[in-house]
């Protein structure tokens, strides 16, 4: 028998709708979407919906109706739904997108005999980079390199809406250019935010505490979204170093290092940095960094508190 009713649960609103259109794609040719498929947001009434689900099918053998952010439509009609789930249309499929699926519920323990729950998880950090591309491709018809996409993440952090938002944003900038290059990355997202954490560097470094904290502050005044950026930029920066610093102490030219890491701008100034810090400090400042991350993202602490602290560390070791 097949399915009369589907929920599709997930945090993520790009993830689940990616998940919808993939499941309509299975259930119904593109032909058959003009009088087969009937999709509502949130504020549909269950009448509505269930006068649609039971309308006859025109040019095809099902009606599909979809209802999207339907938690509230969920809460506001439980009872009628539970009717609906006990003797469901045999020629109408519902869809249900939620942010949640609670399991003790009535309708979800009547679901698995008339329908299926999709549950859409939050991608793994090492996921970000291929759902990057894919979205640059499907949605964008942009082509972007894995190496780009990691360097997006590692500018932007972890946060998938953002992350698409900002494919969109360097869609438009590329304009009839093909691909999304790393160039692109670095002009419209990176470049004030690695010369920003660049120069706070370069102030600690050189011991100039009360201008490593003004740069850093200027930071955050100077860009709306920093509380979710400035970690990223300072540990893309770092990890620059590590890199760099590890390949000089091998005996690798610094030439080499520059062209291998993509440094372009200011080598002379990043090459000055790496002759004041060790290994062992670059090490130890990644290690910070990534549990300023956690911290902040666990609501343990605010970005320009801890940023600010690690600083201030820095720069009196």
């Amino acid at each position: 028998m097949r399915e009369l009713i589907y929920v599709i649960s997930g945090k993520d609103d790009s993830l689940v709708n990616t998940e919808c259109a993939k499941l309509l794609d299975r259930l119904l040719e593109p032909q058959q979407r003009v009088t087969g498929l009937f999709t509502a947001e949130a504020g549909i009434s269950a009448c509505e919906v269930l006068d649609e689900l039971r309308t006859t099918p025109f040019l095809t053998d099902k009606r599909v109706v979809v209802v999207k952010n339907a938690d509230e439509f969920i809460s506001d009609n439980r009872p009628i739904l539970e009717k609906y789930f006990d003797n469901p249309c045999n020629t109408g499929i519902l869809i249900l997108t939620v942010s949640g699926w609670q399991a003790n519920t009535k309708l979800a323990k009547k679901l698995p005999k008339i329908g299926k729950l999709i549950s859409v998880a939050e991608p793994k950090p090492e996921q970000l980079p291929r759902l990057l591309v894919e979205y640059a491709k499907n949605t964008c018809d942009k082509k972007m390199s894995t190496d780009t996409a990691v360097l997006l993440v590692e500018l932007v952090g972890d946060e998938l809406t953002r992350l698409y938002g900002e494919i969109d944003k360097l869609a438009v900038f590329a304009c009839d250019e093909k691909v999304i290059t790393v160039n692109q990355v670095e002009s419209l997202i990176g470049h004030s935010r690695i010369f920003g954490a660049f120069a706070v560097i370069d102030a600690i470094i050189a011991g100039r505490t009360s201008q490593a904290v003004a740069r850093l502050r200027n930071m955050f005044a100077e860009e709306k979204n920093a509380d979710y950026t400035v970690v990223g930029a300072f540990a893309f920066h770092f990890r620059r170093m590590f890199g760099a610093k590890a390949m000089l102490e091998k005996g690798v030219k610094p030439g080499d290092v520059a062209k291998k890491l993509r440094i372009w701008s200011n080598q002379e100034g990043f090459f000055s940095q790496l002759r004041n810090i060790s290994l062992k400090q670059i090490g130890s400042v990644l290690r910070q960094l990534a549990d300023i991350d956690f911290k902040i993202k666990t609501g343990q602490t605010r970005a320009e508190v801890a940023i600010e602290q690690l600083v201030l560390s820095l720069s009196s070791a």
